[in-house]
């Protein structure tokens, strides 16, 4: 196995690490923070996030990703030079981008809080959020020059400390500030979000000037000029850019008309809030945390793909894209049945709260949302941002078409079928935009319908065997972990008696032989 080879699934494993760790701490973030301020409080925070979305997106989302490809391209032609200079010009852009965010930010919060999401608690968690813009947008930008040169551990780490950061703040101040209400309650978790996001960056800046100094880079002379340096990355990062700003701002959009459009369905103004937070604050979450692995080897896709390009290695791509969508099938497959077989078991373990429904709907979707987070790391590698902003486009548009015309009618469940339909359709257009574009032969048979075989056979046998002796022999808790163990022995056994995967192409892979 050549070195991009043996860097992406080294740097996948590293940062899947990382993802998994950062995820449990998430968890249990989550959990102190549904257990202190209730549904109606995890939604009133969830409608803070799409503005910090949309914060990255303008200042940062882009350019980081930009910043990963370039380096990596660079790197495989051994022009250092070009590399620093890359990294200086983004930072310096990230910076202006950043400052302007958190002014607008701070000043605009009582219209945007008040007016336009119309709830006046999120006013003050809107001006401590907008302190953390800077930090987020300078450490987001040293994180994707660390993945373009596929260094994944420093990126790692920093998600790490992130996430203690935040639930240190939070477990140290909530029993002084959420007595006094959930306005108090988020600001405390922005509060966290601002302190973990500075430490965070602090690290990886000390990781880039130690790194800068131990292997001397500022000797290497640009054969790139400021302008040329400039050009490529505006180039590559505005498509980028529009895409994760418009991804966010409808988001916004649609996270804002959700509790309206409950209302007008015959919820309450606190029922349709708590409904949000279950969906937003809970239940996904929940739904997301097995994607970490593919999360990760989305990230380390782009700089791999890209430095295969620019050598011209077309083989090593088109081997790097099957594997990858093999891989996402068995995750994909396997966190769908998790979720459609316990849905119920799982709500109340984690959250004690009635999410069965939500979860098995939302559980339906994983094999689409998984199969996008790395079919978009293929893309993006392979330079077609424009391609992945239309598809974003598209989705949020039926995704809002549903929540405005179908939720005050059907309610929840039309919310999470546009969902579902949204997910059906970009992901047969990607999958057609991937094979036009490489040399890739969509596996139908590989990709989708074994793993689902898999699924339900896995599923039907744990299901029968839950109920007539787990459940009877055990205590609930104890009948559900050992159901889902045996759940995902059977479901692994039965991936490699279908040779969805083979044994020997695993050992190749985890001891890097070609």
């Amino acid at each position: 196995m050549g070195l991009t080879k043996k860097n992406l699934v080294l740097g996948a494993l590293t940062l899947t690490a990382a993802n998994i760790i950062t995820r449990l701490i998430g968890f249990a973030y989550r959990i102190f923070m549904a257990n202190a301020i209730g549904a109606e409080g995890m939604g009133l925070y969830q409608l803070i996030m799409p503005i910090y979305s949309l914060a990255w997106a303008i200042s940062c989302s882009g350019i980081t990703t930009t910043l990963s490809r370039l380096v990596a391209t660079e790197q495989a032609k051994g022009a250092q030079g070009n590399m620093r200079r890359l990294l200086r010009i983004s930072l310096a852009l990230t910076t202006a981008l950043s400052l302007i965010m958190t002014v607008v930010l701070f000043f605009a919060a009582g219209p945007i809080g008040a007016g336009i999401l119309n709830e006046e608690r999120i006013v003050m968690p809107l001006k401590i959020l907008s302190a953390s813009f800077v930090f987020m947008a300078l450490g987001s930008c040293l994180r994707g020059y660390f993945l373009g040169l596929q260094k994944t551990i420093v990126p790692a780490a920093s998600q790490i400390i992130e996430q203690l950061a935040r639930i240190g703040v939070i477990m140290l101040l909530a029993s002084a500030f959420i007595p006094r209400g959930l306005e108090y309650a988020a600001a405390v978790a922005v509060l966290g979000i601002v302190v973990g996001e500075a430490l965070s960056f602090a690290y990886v800046l000390v990781a880039h000037k130690w790194r800068e100094k131990r292997e001397s880079e500022g000797g290497a002379a640009p054969t790139m000029t400021q302008k040329q340096a400039l050009i490529a990355i505006a180039a590559m990062a505005t498509p980028l850019t529009l895409n994760r700003i418009t991804s966010a701002f409808l988001s916004t959009v649609e996270n804002v008309m959700i509790p309206a459009r409950l209302q007008a369905f015959g919820m309450t103004a606190e029922d349709a809030l708590s409904t949000f937070g279950q969906i937003t604050g809970m239940a996904m979450p929940l739904i997301f945390f097995p994607s970490a692995i593919l999360v990760a080897l989305s990230v380390s896709l782009v700089p791999s793909i890209s430095q295969s390009v620019a050598l011209g290695n077309t083989r090593r791509v088109n081997a790097t894209i099957s594997k990858s969508i093999v891989f996402t099938s068995i995750v994909a497959f396997g966190a769908a049945l998790i979720f459609v077989v316990f849905p119920n078991e799982i709500g109340q373990i984690v959250y004690r709260q009635d999410l069965g429904q939500i979860l098995l709907i939302l559980g339906l979707m994983c094999p689409f949302w998984y199969f996008n987070i790395t079919l978009n790391g293929l893309l993006n590698g392979l330079g077609e941002q424009i391609f992945i902003f239309r598809n974003s486009l598209l989705a949020s548009g039926i995704n809002i078409a549903f929540v405005y015309f179908f939720v005050p009618v059907y309610g929840v469940v039309a919310f999470l079928a546009g969902w579902l339909i949204s997910l059906i359709i970009i992901t047969f257009f990607t999958i057609r935009r991937l094979k036009k574009i490489s040399d890739i032969k969509p596996e139908i048979v590989r990709w989708f319908i074994k793993p689902a075989l898999a699924a339900l056979a896995a599923g039907l046998t744990t299901n029968w065997l839950h109920d007539s002796v787990a459940a009877a022999l055990l205590p609930p808790i104890p009948a559900v972990i050992v159901s889902l163990t045996l759940l995902m022995a059977l479901y692994v056994a039965a991936v490699f008696l279908l040779r969805i995967i083979k044994i020997n192409e695993v050992k190749q892979m985890l001891s890097f032989k070609k």
